[in-house]
């Protein structure tokens, strides 16, 4: 039975387009996550859209408010977990935020990247096959599946419509 966790991803673009906030996971020892770069965002709460978990984590997480938001696609994750959980993920762009940014927050330092140089960050190797779609101008939404096997993807497949 496929019963993922679900959660968002989100990546900030900055008004002039041309960066995105990614965190630098470097504060907790045992994360799973630790020394990657990622956009921001959460598991999603029993009470929640996913909508709501995204502005939610990323207020939490950097202190902006995430105003204007697209959905660029969605990643199923089958045994991505530590354990091998599956997991699903909302993957938004945000074009549009207020607030003020925080430096840092318990997982890691927030810093602004160039989005064409993002792919020479360390980072989930899976993400290297979808970021292009986050940011590109093609309206429509992807639909991916990423099974990993070991920290690793063994396959990635996807469609757009």
């Amino acid at each position: 039975m496929y019963t993922p966790i679900l959660a968002s991803l989100g990546f900030i673009l900055s008004p002039e387009r041309q960066h995105t906030l990614l965190i630098h996971r470097n504060r907790r020892h045992a994360d799973p996550h630790l020394g990657k770069y990622n956009g921001l965002g959460g598991k999603m709460e029993r009470h929640e859209d996913m909508a709501s978990c995204l502005r939610r984590e990323i207020q939490e997480e950097s202190g902006l408010i995430c105003e204007e938001l697209s959905l660029r696609g969605t990643v199923s994750w089958p045994g991505f977990g530590p354990d091998g959980e599956d997991w699903f993920g909302f993957i938004f762009r945000i074009d549009r935020f207020s607030g003020i940014l925080q430096p840092q927050n318990d997982e890691g330092d927030l810093q602004w990247h160039r989005i064409d140089t993002l792919h020479r960050l360390p980072m989930w190797e899976g993400d290297r096959y979808f970021l292009d779609m986050v940011f590109d101008d093609d309206p429509r939404i992807f639909y991916g599946c990423m099974p990993y096997h070991n920290g690793q993807p063994v396959h990635w497949s996807y469609s757009r419509n």
